[in-house]
């Protein structure tokens, strides 16, 4: 035998070991410090197809993007299925950012079942005018405005924001002839933050997490919290993620399926298709059986050479 195959043979047995024991097709990763897993993904074709073409890792920080523009994330909390974003162009209780520049908030319909803002966020929207959908039908009565979870527009006008741009509390006048500054409402009241559908020059959106209330709009949470839902139990994905197969969906964007190494299931990675009769070879399987072979080869080549 050449006294080379020993030091060739330990080469490829390391580099078999972790290839044959690895996960077959893993779809979580990273983004910076947040974790990506299901039902979010990267790649395509991972996760549940609810979230498709949703989150973009770009130079380390993590992207969300919907119809109404791109938001940062600052964190997926996956034990109460929230998402924590964030916008440049909203107002905080530091600044008021005016001129119509900010997304808003607002989901293609179809992604309306998966993901909300949370019941307990509420949006401030600033200098609305008098013609805003928001102020139709109410004349004199300014309805749709009003405090969410304790939030509101009354406390809001108490920011250093507010005296930056040389606004003042509008007390008593809040329900007066002419539309408030800042009108305060839940996001499923209007199923859309669009300034420029609304007529509106800004706004603010800040969250509860803590059963306590906060001292003061200096103290609130300021961005826009997500709640998601892949809808109902999802027994598909526990079921593929126990035979070893990450979750995903299919080609069409809306089949949910279990990547199995290189093929697809539409149970789990234990099933057989009618027609296969056996489970097919994955690719790191046939990259051992090949490696496997050529270390036969060599053996039998050294073998005849000696006779």
């Amino acid at each position: 035998m050449s006294p080379l195959f020993p030091t060739v043979y330990l080469i490829l047995i390391a580099y078999l070991i972790p290839l044959i024991w690895s996960h077959p097709n893993s779809c979580r990763s990273y983004c910076g410090n947040i974790t990506i897993d299901y039902p979010f993904a990267l790649q395509y074709g991972c996760g549940h197809p609810g979230f498709r073409d949703l989150l973009f890792c770009m130079n380390g920080v993590l992207m969300f993007h919907i119809s109404s523009g791109s938001y940062r994330v600052l964190e997926i909390d996956y034990a109460y299925q929230a998402v924590t974003l964030h916008e440049p162009h909203m107002s905080t209780c530091d600044k008021l950012v005016l001129g119509t520049r900010g997304n808003g908030f607002a989901v293609e319909p179809w992604r309306a079942p998966y993901m909300n803002p949370a019941a307990d966020n509420v949006f401030m929207l600033i200098a609305c005018s008098p013609r805003s959908p928001l102020f139709q039908g109410f004349p004199g009565k300014h309805l749709p405005c009003r405090n969410v979870s304790g939030m509101g527009c009354e406390e809001y006008y108490g920011c250093p924001a507010w005296e930056m741009m040389g606004h003042k509390r509008l007390g008593s006048s809040f329900f007066g002839s002419g539309p408030p500054e800042c009108c305060a409402v839940p996001y499923e009241a209007i199923k859309g933050i669009n300034l420029t559908k609304l007529e509106c020059e800004g706004y603010s959106s800040a969250y509860n997490v803590a059963p306590l209330r906060v001292d003061g709009p200096g103290e609130w949470s300021y961005g826009i919290r997500v709640r998601y839902s892949v809808q109902g139990n999802d027994e598909f994905c526990g079921a593929c993620e126990a035979t070893g197969g990450s979750c995903g969906y299919g080609s069409d964007g809306i089949r949910q399926v279990c990547m199995c190494g290189d093929f697809n299931s539409t149970s789990n990675c234990d099933s057989v298709g009618v027609s296969s009769g056996a489970r097919p070879m994955n690719m790191r399987e046939k990259m051992f059986a090949g490696l496997l072979s050529y270390v036969l080869a060599w053996m039998t080549a050294n073998q005849i050479s000696k006779v």
